[in-house]
C-alpha cells in the first residue's frame, strides 16, 4: 500500500518522436507514491510504454518535467535515476546475459560492484521471492517463458530498485503464465519495499493494483481504483479496451434485475455477491 511520499512525479509532460510527427503524450501529469502499486492501461498507442521510457531515461521529453525520488529526469542524472528504477520488458530473452540463472541475476550486482557476501546473500533472496531457487544454475534458455520473465524481475529486484516498471511482461506468456507472474507480482507488492508500475492493456492484471491510471490518445483519461474503474463499462470500451468477463457478467445480472451492490473484480467476489443475496432470500 502507498505511504502517501511522492516517488515519481510527471509534471505537464508532452513528447513526440520527431519534430513532424504527432505528439504521442500531450500534457500528462500524474504521481506514484513510495510503496505504491499503480497500473496504466491503454490501447496501443496511447502512450502508456513511452511513460516507461520516460521514467528511465531512455527517452526526454520536450516538455514538461519529470522527478524521480526527487532527482529530475535529465542527461546528467539518467545513471542515477536508473538505480532506482527497474524495467522488465514484454521479452525476456532481451535481457539475458548470464549463461546461467544465477549468473545472470548476479550481473548487475557487480556491475555495481556489491561485496561478495552480499550478491550471494541477495541472490538467494530475490529467486525465492520469485519461486526460482531450484533453477540458479540452469541455462536461461531452456526455461519456460513464465520462467524467464520471473528470472528478469529477480535480476532487477537484486540491485534494490525503488521501483519497479513491467512493460507488457505478461502479453508473450499464456494465460497460466500471465496468472502465475502477476501472483508473483502481488508477493513482491506485499513483501518488498518497492513501488510498483504494471503497463499492460489487458484488464484482469489490474485488479490488484491500488490505482489505475488510464491513458487514451497521449493524455491522462482517469485515475481511479480498478473496481470503479470496472463500472465505467461502456466508456472503457468506446476507448477500445475489453472489458474483463466478471465485470460484463455482473452487468448483465444487474440488468435481470439481481441487485449486485458492490463492483466485482474477480469470480470470488461475484460468488460471494451471490451468495450473500441468495441467503436474504
Amino acid at each position: 500500500m502507498s505511504s502517501n511520499e511522492k516517488l515519481v512525479e510527471f509534471r505537464n509532460v508532452s513528447f513526440r518522436y520527431g519534430a513532424e510527427q504527432p505528439w504521442v503524450l500531450k500534457n500528462c501529469s500524474f504521481e506514484i507514491d513510495r510503496e505504491e502499486w499503480v497500473a496504466i492501461i491503454g490501447h496501443n498507442g496511447s502512450g502508456k510504454s513511452t511513460i516507461a521510457k520516460l521514467m528511465n531515461g531512455l527517452l526526454f521529453p520536450q516538455e514538461g518535467e519529470i522527478y524521480v525520488a526527487g532527482k529530475k529526469v535529465q542527461e546528467d542524472t539518467i545513471w542515477d535515476v536508473r538505480k532506482d528504477v527497474g524495467m522488465v520488458f514484454q521479452n525476456p530473452d532481451n535481457q539475458f546475459v548470464g549463461t546461467t540463472v544465477q549468473d545472470d541475476v548476479a550481473f548487475g550486482m557487480e556491475n555495481r560492484g556489491f561485496p561478495r557476501e552480499e550478491m550471494l546473500q541477495r541472490l538467494d533472496d530475490v529467486l525465492h521471492a520469485v519461486g526460482m531457487v531450484d533453477y540458479r544454475l540452469t541455462e536461461p534458455h531452456r526455461l519456460s517463458g513464465g520462467q524467464k520473465q520471473r528470472i528478469a524481475i529477480a535480476s532487477v529486484l537484486a540491485v534494490s530498485p525503488k521501483v519497479l516498471i513491467l512493460d507488457e511482461a505478461t502479453a508473450m506468456l499464456d494465460p497460466r503464465g500471465r496468472r502465475d507472474i502477476m501472483q508473483t507480482v502481488a508477493h513482491l507488492q506485499a513483501n518488498k519495499d518497492v513501488s510498483l508500475l504494471t503497463i499492460t492493456h489487458d484488464l484482469q492484471e489490474i485488479v490488484q493494483a491500488d490505482r489505475v491510471i488510464v491513458m487514451n490518445e497521449g493524455q491522462v483519461w482517469d485515475e481511479s481504483h480498478p473496481r470503479e474503474l470496472f463500472s465505467k463499462q461502456d466508456d472503457l470500451l468506446a476507448i477500445g479496451l475489453d472489458v474483463p468477463f466478471i465485470a460484463s457478467l455482473a452487468k448483465a445480472l444487474k440488468q435481470t434485475g439481481i441487485p449486485i451492490t458492490k463492483e466485482p473484480l474477480n469470480h470470488e467476489e461475484l460468488l460471494e455477491e451471490l451468495w450473500t443475496l441468495h441467503s436474504r432470500t
